[in-house]
């Protein structure tokens, strides 16, 4: 079985310098790629002078997260396909129970691992943790990570289960897979495009797993930061965008009118926090999203599993049972 570790690039060059290193030497099985993103940085000139080895895809213009993948593998001929983020830091042998995995169950098509934090080495990372799961109203969470409750790794997900989707920080999937689903929705440009991809892998009948003996460390936040204004444009956009283009076509207009709602109610959370701009991109997300929706219908698959969520509210369990770790 051939894999492909493919790393997406912008602007990332000390990221290279310090995480690069334990890929290329803890990944013998696999042939490694970085994809640029039009840097204007010097990442490109530093991967010629200190990785040799390291295949080089360089992409027009920054094309995201969702369209960079896309370009670039169209390049790459391999069975399994890595993708992982610039700031990974891998452990030895971190391939081998995936390959294993993919091997020997046929349905799995996208795995992801136990993916921990890299400034603090015990705990879960937010990006996906131990594997990810959506509420009815298209809410992602994780075990591990609830919102902002982070768990304490004490070996409580050293398991190998079904998973609802897997994080795009380091993402396996089956380039047969990859391809049936045409990659990830360009127009998402970034974050919930994984999700997106899970979500119609699954209604396809793929399985997605999370394997614990693959373990990785994210630094996380390293491209976009958590507070800024971009990201939440992007991830209240994008989760609409993904509840059009995925949900069951009986639940699709009231649970994106109760979602346009739940996002009022955060819009007013950032305006006593005085945090205006946040609040000014959920109005921006909420415009791009009607723009969008006559698109983004046309994208929906003829099958939509109505078995997608595991629990009705991650809000009213977290916020109001105070449900905060995964378990309850």
């Amino acid at each position: 079985m051939k894999i492909a570790v493919v790393i997406l690039n912008w602007n990332g060059e000390k990221l290279l310098e310090q995480f690069l290193l334990s890929i290329v030497q803890y990944s013998p099985e696999a042939h490694i790629y970085v994809a640029d993103n039009a840097s204007t940085d010097d990442s490109v000139s530093y991967l010629k002078a200190f990785f040799p080895t390291v295949k080089i895809i360089q992409n027009d213009s920054n094309l995201g997260f969702a369209e960079g993948y896309n370009e670039a593998l169209k390049q790459v001929d391999s069975d399994v396909f890595a993708l992982v983020n610039s700031d990974i830091e891998v452990t030895e042998n971190w391939l081998k129970p995936i390959i294993e995995t993919f091997e020997n169950e046929p349905k799995t098509a996208i795995i992801q691992p136990k993916l921990l934090d890299f400034k603090r080495k015990e705990y879960f990372e937010y990006a996906g943790a131990a594997g990810g799961f959506v509420d009815k109203y298209g809410y992602p969470y994780c075990r591990g990570r609830v919102f902002e409750t982070l768990e304490k790794d004490n070996g409580q997900y050293d398991d190998k289960r079904e998973i609802f989707w897997a994080s795009g920080a380091c993402f396996f999937i089956r380039s047969s897979v990859y391809k049936e689903l045409k990659g990830f929705d360009a127009d998402f440009f970034a974050h919930q495009e994984e999700i997106d991809l899970c979500w119609r892998a699954f209604n396809k009948g793929h399985q997605i797993k999370y394997n614990s003996q693959s373990v990785v460390y994210h630094v996380g936040g390293a491209t976009l930061q958590q507070g800024n204004p971009k990201k939440t444009f992007l991830n209240f956009r994008n989760s609409l965008l993904m509840l059009l283009k995925n949900l069951p076509k009986k639940q699709l207009i009231p649970i994106i009118f109760v979602r346009l709602l739940l996002d009022g109610v955060a819009g007013i959370q950032f305006l006593f926090q005085g945090k205006f701009k946040h609040l000014l991109a959920i109005l921006k997300a909420h415009f791009s999203f009607y723009k969008l929706v006559a698109v983004h219908y046309k994208k929906r698959d003829l099958f939509q599993s109505k078995k997608y969520y595991t629990t009705k509210s991650i809000v009213f369990q977290y916020y109001v049972k105070a449900g905060k770790v995964f378990e309850k």
